[in-house]
């Protein structure tokens, strides 16, 4: 047992020593973690911390799930939700996208806990999270069978709007200032990009 000196400051490595090592990590070790405002994501037995998002990233978030929201509500589609929701791509793969759909014929995806694959999602790019989203999650929500990926870039001020066709993703959109990111799945829905921004 370690004895700390009042003086001394305590050291959250020996929390960590509490859970397994990187590589190891299990659903019902994810599962078991306390409960945080903080992003976390489990892969490849790894388990993931996100640094917190930025006010900007937070406004992006809202001017688009309000967007969004606003327009399933009005016709019946479905449901929306945000981060921190925990979604199971497939066992052991736990992804927290920023933003996220399900269709009314999909509604049986969503558990209180955990999710199954949405229909669509939205990622904010963040300097901390842009390989991942760009590469892995790209991958991986084609994978899921995720019909469309929005990926949204505050530092380019775009959206690209990606369709999965043959189990891999096509780029629909890429909208810019003056321009609108619409939607192939939601007939009807598109943000004008410079308004996902303001």
């Amino acid at each position: 047992m370690t004895v700390i000196a009042p003086d001394q400051p305590r050291l959250a490595t020996e929390i960590a020593q509490l859970w397994p090592p990187q590589g190891q990590w299990t659903e019902s070790d994810y599962f078991n973690l306390p409960d945080t405002n903080r992003l976390v994501e489990l892969s490849e037995g790894e388990i993931l911390l996100m640094a917190p998002p930025s006010f900007t990233h937070q406004i992006v978030l809202d001017n688009l799930h309000s967007a969004l929201k606003s327009y399933v509500r009005k016709h019946g589609l479905g449901r929306t939700a945000f981060a921190p929701v925990a979604v199971r791509l497939w066992p052991g793969k736990i992804r927290e996208p920023d933003i996220l759909f399900y269709a009314n014929a999909h509604l049986d995806r969503i558990g209180e806990m955990v999710s199954g694959p949405p229909d669509l999602v939205m990622e904010i790019l963040s300097p901390g999270t842009r390989q991942t989203d760009r590469r892995e999650k790209y991958a991986e929500y084609a994978q899921a069978g995720i019909a469309e990926y929005w990926m949204v870039d505050p530092e380019e001020e775009t959206i690209e709007v990606f369709v999965l066709a043959e189990g891999a993703y096509r780029l629909l959109v890429k909208a810019g200032a003056g321009e609108k990111a619409r939607s192939a799945l939601l007939a009807g829905f598109e943000v004008l990009a410079e308004e996902a921004f303001a």
